[in-house]
């Protein structure tokens, strides 16, 4: 019962925070230079102010700021997210159509650097003066320092170009053939490069906060204890240690999940990933606010969404926070 209380105080910030999030993104595009009308005109090669009045009713653009800002939240509650003249279909099925591959890059990105970030902090902190450490040291801060662009640009020169092991852009190659199994492995010879990309520059994070964090750990009581015992190495290391050490990489990777969310845009550039980060590139370049308003939505609601899930995945790892609660 306690959890579920908890689970419904966290529920109830994350609307208000939503909210909040949605009124912020709302004024300030009503605050910058022009508007639908101004672009829609400009796509038309001029338009006399008649019909740019007209367009404006249209739109609702005519009415009191309030008024239109009550009308988008009315319409976000129930999943009316406005209609995208660029594309010319409901914004909401247009985000539902490229959601899943950014969820599909993100949340690769985002395990695989856990996993072997996590990895190579272990190793590191249990040799810190071996040379596996000085790489693991190495690979980190080449990581972190390269900008994400490039480091997509030096995969796809060096395994697309050079060695062709993977394909150079998109999301599946149209013309295969086949089961759900064949497509599936398309789709991931696709997804391998975007996906080191983005979990390149957190790998590095993750690895290096590992690393102290396990090496803290290990000078523990209940790690002396456990080694006095008798209990194999890697017992002590992955079953008592690594579990203490886990929780502030945990809370780490739930507030990277917006910095994933930004890196995906860049990554979905560069390798023409059929994403939001692409959709949201091609709508603001297009001006079509109604899209663009919608894309920080979802991208608002799935950083909330992994906060709350981060929270509750402390919960499960740390009993101390368990009792605190």
């Amino acid at each position: 019962m306690h959890f579920l209380e908890t689970l419904a105080v966290r529920l109830f910030y994350a609307v208000i925070l939503l909210t909040a999030v949605l009124i912020l993104n709302f004024s300030l595009m009503h605050l910058a230079p022009g508007d639908v009308a101004d672009t829609i005109s400009q796509s038309m090669g001029g338009a006399d102010k008649e019909l740019l009045d007209q367009i404006r009713a249209e739109y609702g653009l005519d009415q009191p700021f309030l008024v239109q800002l009550g009308r988008y939240i009315g319409g976000v509650l129930t999943f009316d997210l406005g209609f995208s003249y660029f594309y010319n279909q409901p914004v909401t099925q247009l985000i539902l159509e490229r959601l899943p591959a950014t969820l599909l890059l993100v949340f690769t990105a985002q395990i695989l650097a856990l996993i072997v970030g996590v990895f190579l902090g272990v190793v590191s902190a249990k040799n810190p003066r071996g040379i596996t450490n000085y790489v693991v040291t190495f690979l980190a801060l080449f990581g972190y320092s390269a900008p994400v662009f490039w480091t997509g640009i030096l995969l796809l020169i060096a395994f697309s170009l050079k060695i062709q092991w993977f394909p150079v852009a998109g999301m599946q190659d149209v013309t295969i053939e086949g089961g759900f199994w064949i497509k599936a492995v398309d789709v991931a010879r696709h997804l391998v490069l975007p996906a080191i990309t983005l979990a390149s520059i957190f790998l590095a994070l993750y690895s290096r906060l590992s690393r102290a964090t396990m090496m803290e750990t290990l000078k523990s009581d209940f790690v002396r204890t456990a080694n006095a015992k008798g209990l194999p190495e890697r017992q002590v290391v992955y079953s008592h240690a690594l579990r203490n050490a886990l929780t502030p990489v945990v809370t780490l990777a739930g507030l990277q999940f917006s910095a994933v969310i930004s890196g995906a845009v860049l990554v979905e550039a560069v390798f023409s990933w059929p994403g939001l980060g692409t959709l949201a590139f091609q709508s603001i370049i297009a001006r079509d606010t109604p899209t663009i308003l919608g894309i920080l939505f979802f991208s608002a609601l799935v950083v909330i969404l992994g906060n709350l899930l981060t929270d509750l995945v402390l919960r499960m790892l740390d009993p101390r926070i368990r009792g605190g609660q």
